[in-house]
Parts: structure tokens; C-alpha cells; sequence
């Protein structure tokens, strides 16, 4: 099917969702559209659809309709995460009433609205305190959140790093055609491409951020370098010599500290 009189792609992920019913996966949704609409639909596009209209997806605050603080109540707000990559269409009644709020340094974050509609308890910081599933997934979430917030300065590059931003999103968890990027940046007119590692960095990852760069390379940058930054708390030895023969590619460790403070119970 041509792409002229296609509905847009939100339009096509509530199409599929509601015609399916239940819990649908990523890939369930896309064969749907693909069956109504052709081949022709853009695979990332769909899954910025799919992420930006969940209610409870802690990434969905990085795409433009979703940057101010507000009730999940419009029409960008359709779809409820179940697990990874599974969602079935968003019922408040059902999962309670869903909001972008702002936190107490200025940074967004999705969570249950504390005292609408049906929601009894109070409000609960983030999707993944819902379920224990996604224990991993709200770390891996906090870590990248945190550094696209403050991006490292590179050894060897001068200036500093930003976030690549599009018309209608920024480097967050920067969908492509081969997987998400944890983090796309540029400085200096060159494109980083960040991959996350919330333990120890194999070497397999250096084939996943190889892919990524290979992507930003034709799409994106053109005749400019693309960098590979791969971030984890423990580079493994295997990975270390694999990237001593990709010198764009650099490996960077990670140091998390935690300060705790007794509380006094004094009047």
C-alpha cells in the first residue's frame, strides 16, 4: 500500500492493539500492521508509537508530546506495558490513572497519579516498582537517564558532548532499524553512539554497537566520524582486546556509591 492515505502510525498501533485484543508483543503488533497497511511501514517508527503511547513506560518522556507534566488522559496515552516488550490497551479503571509528573530536581518521570481517580495508595515513582520484572530494566533505566543527563567528556575530544535531538524526540533510547541506541550524542559535528551494560561488558557488545554505528553512519552522519562508547561497571579482558582493533570505539567503567545517613529522631 502507498504511504499516501495511510492513517498516521499511532493511528495504525491502536488499530492493530484493539483488533488483536489482550496482550500483544512488539513483533505481534508490527505483523498486524504490516497485514493491514503493507510492508512499507517503518519498524522504528512503530516502536516509538508503541513506547511513546505506553502510560507506564519510563522512556516515553523523551518523545515531544510527552514532555510536559500531565494526566494520562489524552490521546497519546493508549497502551499499558505488561513485560518487556508486551502491552495490552490501557484501561485506568483496570491499571489505575497514569501521569508525567516532575520530580523534585526538574526531570520528568512517569508514574501513578497519588490520589485520582481510583488510584488507593500513594504514588509510586516508576513503571518498574510495579513488577519485579522490571527490577534490571529500572536500573539499566535510572543509569542512562543519568548520564544523558550528564555526558561524559571523551579523552581526546575537545568541547563537549550533547544529545541528539530530532523534531519529535532526543537520543534517548534512540530507535533504529537495528535496535534502540541507549544514548546517541554529537559534538563537534561527529555522532557517539553509548551502549549500556548495567554489569559486566562482554565482547558481544561490541558487535551490537558496531551495528548501531553502521546505522548512524548511513543515515545520520554522512561524511562525518561516528564513535562508539560502550559504558559497563566491569569491562571484561575479552572485550578489552577485541577493542584494541576498533579505534573507534572506546570502553569506559562505571562507579556507583551509595552514602547513608542515620536519621535522627529527635523533636
Amino acid at each position: 500500500m502507498n504511504s499516501v492515505g495511510r492513517p498516521p502510525v499511532r493511528q495504525m498501533v491502536k488499530e492493530a492493539v484493539q483488533q488483536m485484543g489482550g496482550e500483544c508483543s512488539y513483533p505481534a503488533i508490527k505483523a498486524k500492521i504490516r497485514s493491514l497497511y503493507g510492508d512499507g511501514v517503518n519498524d522504528s517508527s512503530m516502536t516509538c508509537s508503541i513506547i511513546s503511547g505506553a502510560v507506564n513506560h519510563p522512556s516515553r518522556i523523551h518523545y515531544n508530546e510527552n514532555k510536559k507534566p500531565r494526566i494520562a488522559d489524552t490521546e497519546y496515552d493508549y497502551l499499558f506495558n505488561t513485560g518487556r516488550g508486551k502491552v495490552v490497551w490501557y484501561e485506568p479503571e483496570k491499571q489505575g490513572v497514569w501521569e508525567i509528573a516532575k520530580a523534585t530536581d526538574g526531570s520528568l518521570a512517569v508514574r501513578l497519579a497519588d490520589g485520582v481517580g481510583e488510584n488507593l495508595g500513594p504514588a509510586i515513582q516508576t513503571v518498574e516498582a510495579v513488577s519485579d520484572a522490571y527490577g534490571t530494566f529500572a536500573l539499566e533505566a535510572h543509569l542512562r537517564d543519568y548520564l544523558a543527563k550528564n555526558l561524559p567528556k571523551l579523552a581526546g575530544d575537545e568541547g563537549t558532548l550533547a544529545l541528539y535531538r530530532t523534531d519529535d524526540r532526543d537520543g534517548v533510547e534512540f530507535q533504529t532499524d537495528v535496535g534502540p541506541i541507549d544514548i546517541l550524542a554529537t559534538g563537534n559535528g561527529n555522532f557517539y553512539v553509548f551502549e549500556l551494560k548495567l554489569a559486566r561488558g562482554p565482547d558481544s557488545a561490541l558487535g551490537q554497537i558496531l551495528r548501531y554505528m553502521g546505522w548512524v553512519k548511513k543515515h545520520l552522519a554522512g561524511e562525518n566520524h561516528v564513535f562508539g562508547v560502550i559504558v559497563a561497571s566491569d569491562i571484561s579482558e575479552k572485550l578489552r582486546y577485541a577493542a584494541t582493533q576498533v579505534p573507534n570505539v572506546r570502553l569506559m567503567e562505571y562507579e556507583l556509591k551509595v552514602d547513608l545517613h542515620a536519621v535522627s529522631l529527635g523533636t
